[in-house]
């Protein structure tokens, strides 16, 4: 049987399957499709030449909700809170990023004031009825709804993550007066507090819950016309998977899919190499995302916000996501001058549509792609497996703008381009790895996407790493991360108590109810069938008097108070660099992440057959290297590269999905499982 992956990136739509009985891999890719996403799925399902009647799982992740909201794409939303808060979207939070900027704006709220609306309801942060639930109120609300063609509304209430029950009356009465429109309670997205993280997050995923229901229902249709049969599962941002159906009702827990199956197939590269201090960086057509994997695992956080930059606070999103820091840039990044006249890459991009220049398919800006094609750096004749060649002509009439403008010649703009992208990498991976604590010498730096090869190198020597690796199939690796990835669901409750007012029987109660939800979810979902589920539990803590808080682990049977009460000030003084023992602490909230396990693809080490360095000599071109100057780089064919051969750059590996490139001064070798190891010096 047949296990199939499927990544939908802003340029190009990845595949990739395991076949369970053979354990062999199949790849395909193919440009995305941003008229009819659906259709680039298909397209290179065909490519692969998988046969359909043999897939026994399917499983899709991509960009299309995070698109969504970037674009202010989605649907018509309202909002209905409690009487009083209606303005809780606008009023935000009063700390602010740019602390001295006076021109300083606030994120503009997804729901206009006039489709935000108050009912009569109250309760306290313990629970309590304050003021019942007036459900005349919602009467005038629906008519106005209606009025507006409203195609979508959040709830949320004051203190519904501790008592849910007015959410859950309002969310059943608008579902039955409005079967139409799409209803979205926060306490179905999450449990934990926090009123304008929780309306924000309600909020979003009502906004984008209409598209995505169309979405996932169209590739429902088309995956069943090519004979490709459920399950289906949805690639979520925990790092874990869900049901196609459970997905339509949470699409705001799809925001990073991508990246986090990256991250997923990071982590396990990093076992393999005996790495678990890890860096990942992923390249692709319009993004780079990096994050740190410590011993062996991603982070996954809840303090996410949305189109957070250095100036702007952006948009809190309250549900588990892998730790990622996401920046505008790459392969089809856009170079072009400020008013200062000032060059920039990014982060508008070229996309599939039309792409960039070299493409030849109408697009006539300068993109990265363009400069690594001018610097020589890509082959033009083997560039996405052949599928089309790159038109080096035009690359270079649309980089002519750019050598305009810094009155140098075409290969030196190329070259200020590339320098200039890979500088807001860098500072994207020494905010995830130096400015949070991490000695960059103590991690390996692992690439993916499309363009992770093609800037691992300097990049990594620039940051200091122990080393860089190229895992298999870099240009499609969020697609194989996908299918090492097992289900998961995230639970958490908040009850904010002190320490002191907390005992054993009460943590271990909170528990137990989060494990119960747990088993019921997965007892309720007969694609999971008896598989084992596992458990990890975790508590948030903090000082009394602070604002942030900190998560410790604990094992449900055996963790008391003053164990946990222990962990934590450790936890802290290695997060913060001190601890506080005699000041009180409090308990936050309780997490429970859930995972069921499920085949995973075996990796399996590289059988050199008819393997060997001299097939794999693919012959000699000039490579401008940016600050190594311009040398004749041996090409290697990265598929006839036998496992223990070792190489000193300059070099270039190429192969179906990606390029690699070694520059002088660096060595490469090729490890058991064909993952391309490049160090600092030369091999011998």
């Amino acid at each position: 049987m047949v296990r199939v992956a499927s990544d939908i990136g802003g340029t190009f739509t990845d595949l990739v399957f395991f076949d369970e009985i053979t354990g062999n891999l199949g790849t395909a890719k193919s440009l995305t499709t941003p008229s009819d996403l659906t259709r680039g799925v298909i397209n290179t399902i065909e490519l692969s030449g998988v046969s359909t009647t043999d897939v026994n799982f399917f499983v899709h992740g991509g960009t299309t909700v995070i698109n969504a909201i970037t674009e202010r794409k989605g649907a018509k939303t309202a909002l209905i809170t409690t009487f009083g808060f209606r303005d809780v979207l606008e009023i935000q939070r009063g700390n602010r990023p740019d602390l001295y900027n006076l021109r300083f704006e606030k994120e503009e709220p997804i729901v206009p004031r006039f489709l935000r609306f108050e009912v009569t309801e109250r309760v306290s942060s313990i629970g309590e009825e304050l003021v019942g639930l007036n459900t005349e109120d919602l009467d005038s609300i629906i008519s106005v709804c209606r009025e507006e063609g409203v195609e979508a509304i959040a709830i949320q209430f004051l203190h519904s993550y501790a008592a849910p029950e007015h959410e859950e009356k309002t969310a059943t009465y608008l579902r039955k007066k409005l079967p139409n429109v799409s209803i979205t309670a926060s306490y179905e997205i999450t449990r934990e507090w926090r009123e304008y993280e929780r309306a924000n997050t309600a909020v979003l995923n009502a906004y984008v819950q209409p598209i995505i229901q169309k979405y996932f229902s169209s590739l429902e249709n088309e995956l069943q016309k090519s004979n490709v049969r459920p399950p289906y599962a949805a690639m979520q941002s925990n790092g874990g998977t869900t049901s196609f159906d459970w997905a339509k009702e949470h699409p705001i827990t799809l925001m990073e899919s991508g990246p986090a199956a990256g991250c997923n197939g990071a982590a396990i590269v990093g076992e393999l190499c005996g790495e678990p201090q890890v860096i990942y960086l992923d390249i692709g057509g319009t993004t780079a995302k990096c994050t740190t994997i410590e011993d062996g695992k991603p982070k996954v956080t809840t303090d996410y916000r949305l189109e957070y930059t250095r100036t702007q606070f952006g948009y809190p999103v309250r549900v588990p996501i892998v730790d990622i820091v996401e920046i505008g840039a790459g392969g089809g990044s856009i170079a072009w001058f400020d008013k200062a006249g000032l060059l920039k890459v990014g982060p508008v991009s070229s996309g599939a549509d039309p792409g960039p220049a070299c493409y030849g398919l109408g697009g006539n800006e300068p993109t990265v792609t363009d400069a690594k094609l001018i610097t020589g750096v890509i082959n033009p004749k083997n560039f996405a497996s052949g599928q089309f060649d790159l038109d080096i002509g035009k690359a270079r009439t649309s980089m002519q703008k750019i050598a305009n403008g810094l009155n140098n010649s075409i290969e030196d703009a190329a070259v200020a381009v590339i320098r200039t992208a890979e500088a807001n990498m860098i500072n994207a991976l020494k905010l995830v790895s130096i400015q949070r604590g991490h000695d960059p010498r103590e991690f390996s730096l692992v690439v993916g996407g499309g363009g992770g090869a093609m800037h691992g190198a300097p990049l990594g020597r620039e940051l200091g790493v122990k080393g860089i690796i190229v895992p298999l199939y870099p240009g499609l690796f969020s697609a194989w991360g996908m299918l090492a990835t097992e289900p998961r669901r995230d639970f958490m409750r908040t009850v904010l108590k002190r320490a002191e007012d907390v005992s054993d029987k009460t943590i271990k109660l909170i528990l137990d109810e989060l494990k119960s939800q747990a088993t019921d979810h997965y007892g309720a979902d007969s694609d999971i069938g008896n598989t084992s589920i596992s458990f990890e539990f975790g508590i948030d803590l903090r000082y009394l008097g602070q604002e942030h808080s900190v998560t410790v682990p604990v094992d449900i049977n055996s963790s008391s108070v003053d164990s946990i009460l222990d962990s934590f000030h450790k936890t802290h003084e290695k997060t913060y660099t001190f601890k506080l023992i005699d000041t009180p602490v409090e308990f936050v909230t309780y997490r429970l992440a859930a995972t069921a396990s499920v085949p995973r693809p075996e990796v399996k080490k590289l059988s050199n057959g008819s393997r060997s360095i001299e097939d794999a000599h693919a012959g000699k071109r000039m490579v401008n290297f940016l600050e190594d100057g311009r040398h004749e780089a041996a090409i290697y064919l990265r598929d006839r590269l036998p496992s223990g051969c070792e190489l000193d750059g300059p070099i270039i590996i190429e192969e179906a999905t990606s390029t690699t490139i070694v520059h002088p001064g660096q060595s490469m070798i090729v490890d058991d499982f064909g993952f391309l190891r490049i160090s600092e010096g030369k091999s011998i």
